[in-house]
């Protein structure tokens, strides 16, 4: 009796220890799990945050690159060149890989795409653009974002030919001649009316067209196109120079200085005239880029062309921009 007993208790005794000895496991196996999750937990998830909360866009109108930041023509940009370029990161190829007119390159820059648009501003860019995305994004009202051009006919940027995008979440416009979404206006007013609208609005999210070096370049005369590379060199300075005493913009902006085009290289066939191919003239532009999550006094020789500057900007202010064919640059994300 005592044998039988004892032969058939040993293995429940020996499945009760085991049962216990794997329920202790368990219990040991779940709590290093918790305590490893916990540990892994912050840097899983925390996201690179920037310091950026505005951005500005602005676009000087079809000057060469070796009228402007080759070493021979720095003296035609000497703000830039000596007072701007050491607080920020330049860009020396930097490019317009698409098409190299005015609303071309424009809408290379707005929407990430390069798209033969129609350069008389009646046609539409195909694809949304990163204002649109972002006042969807931000839920903000239009005046939040704003499209401020000498050229009238820049006032398509506000729009698409996408129908699911077609007239909604536009921003506010500033275009051409008081406004009208015609004709050309001198830079002047335009840096007037950008000063105005930053102040009274407080747009997060702005591109400024300054227009006068491609209008003397197409007018033939060589002085007012390199005077009107050095006008708009003391303009974005000056523009520099208010967002750092204002407030809102203070210390919170990312400036971004850049072209829509080229023009002929020098020798060929209407040389600084015209523009329009894939010469190196019309192709190599420039952009400088400041702001407070911008390395300073860096030289970047890496290529990038327009279409990149929308997927920068989509990251730096936080939001989704997948339509675009540019690449973020991370020179810019990576201080």
């Amino acid at each position: 009796m005592v044998d039988y007993m004892h032969k058939n208790t040993t293995p429940i005794c020996q499945f009760t220890i085991r049962l216990k000895t794997n329920i202790i496991y368990l219990v040991v196996a779940v709590f290093s799990t918790i305590l490893i999750s916990c540990e892994k937990t912050p840097v899983e998830t925390v996201q690179k945050s920037f310091r950026t909360q505005n951005v500005i866009i602005v676009v000087i109108d079809g000057p060469r690159y070796l009228d402007t930041w080759d070493s021979t023509s720095l003296a035609r940009i000497p703000n830039m060149a000596k007072i701007l370029r050491p607080k920020g990161t330049f860009f020396s190829k930097f490019y317009n890989n698409g098409y190299t007119y005015t609303n071309s390159g424009h809408t290379a820059i707005t929407t990430g795409n390069r798209q033969p648009i129609d350069n008389n501003g009646k046609e539409l860019p195909k694809n949304p653009s990163l204002f649109q995305y972002w006042l969807k994004h931000s839920g903000k009202p239009a005046n939040s974002a704003w499209i401020i051009t000498s050229k009238g006919k820049l006032n398509i940027l506000a729009n698409t030919q996408h129908p699911d995008w077609h007239n909604t979440y536009q921003p506010s416009t500033n275009c051409g001649i008081e406004n009208t979404n015609n004709g050309y206006r001198n830079d002047s007013l335009t840096l007037i009316e950008a000063k105005r609208i930053l102040k009274e609005h407080q747009p997060n999210l702005a591109l400024i067209n300054f227009r006068e070096p491609d209008a003397a370049g197409h007018s033939g005369n060589w002085r007012e196109y390199l005077k009107g590379i050095t006008t708009s060199d003391r303009y974005v300075t000056q523009l520099w120079d208010f967002l750092q005493k204002d407030t809102f913009y203070k210390d919170k902006t990312a400036l971004f200085i850049t072209n829509d085009h080229g023009r002929h290289t020098y020798g060929s066939s209407g040389d600084f005239i015209n523009h329009g191919d894939q010469c190196e003239g019309c192709q190599h532009i420039s952009l400088l880029a400041l702001g407070p999550d911008f390395p300073k006094g860096k030289t970047i020789e890496t290529k990038y062309n327009q279409t990149d500057i929308s997927a920068t900007v989509a990251a730096l202010l936080g939001f989704s921009f997948d339509v675009t064919e540019g690449q973020k640059i991370q020179e810019l994300l990576t201080k």
